[in-house]
């Protein structure tokens, strides 16, 4: 039913913007496209990789790697895959529910999330370039304590 009032409401105000400017919202509906093109190869690798790891790996052993028992090892693995996958929020959140399907903890998946989308290894170089390497490594490493903060108090308030 709320997808229902999200998708009525995202359409009455598409055709609000087309009737008060079409060029606008066509520009728009390019440029949605464009950022979605851009985005797809991205999404179908990690959901290919997803798929074949927890093809490969059962409930039990993403339990005992990240599960709640795995405690800071645990959330220092996810901490650290996270960080080298960067990927869009929308691809975490499905990676993470997969993850919790199979037995991971709260506070795990919750480090992986938030370091996989803002944390960035394989993207440092090109932030480094733009806001130099001193600025672009204390915001990864601020993003990445960060994450350990946010994964103790979602363990915390759900394990």
């Amino acid at each position: 039913m709320t997808s229902f009032i999200l998708y009525s409401i995202c359409i009455i105000l598409c055709m609000i913007s087309f009737k008060k400017d079409k060029e606008k919202t066509k520009q728009a509906f390019i440029n949605g496209l464009k950022s979605l093109e851009n985005i797809m190869p991205q999404f179908l690798f990690i959901a290919i990789l997803v798929g074949i790891i927890l093809s490969i790996l059962d409930p039990a052993s993403i339990s005992n790697l990240i599960g709640k028992d795995s405690a800071l090892s645990g959330i220092t693995i996810s901490s650290i895959l996270g960080s080298i996958t960067t990927i869009p929020t929308f691809v975490a959140f499905s990676i993470g529910d997969s993850l919790l399907k199979s037995g991971a903890g709260y506070a795990q998946v919750a480090a992986f999330i938030s370091t996989s989308t803002m944390v960035g290894v394989l993207t440092f170089s090109l932030e480094a370039k733009y806001i130099g390497i001193k600025s672009a490594f204390y915001r990864n490493f601020i993003a990445f304590i960060f994450s350990f903060v946010v994964a103790i108090m979602i363990g915390g308030i759900l394990g």
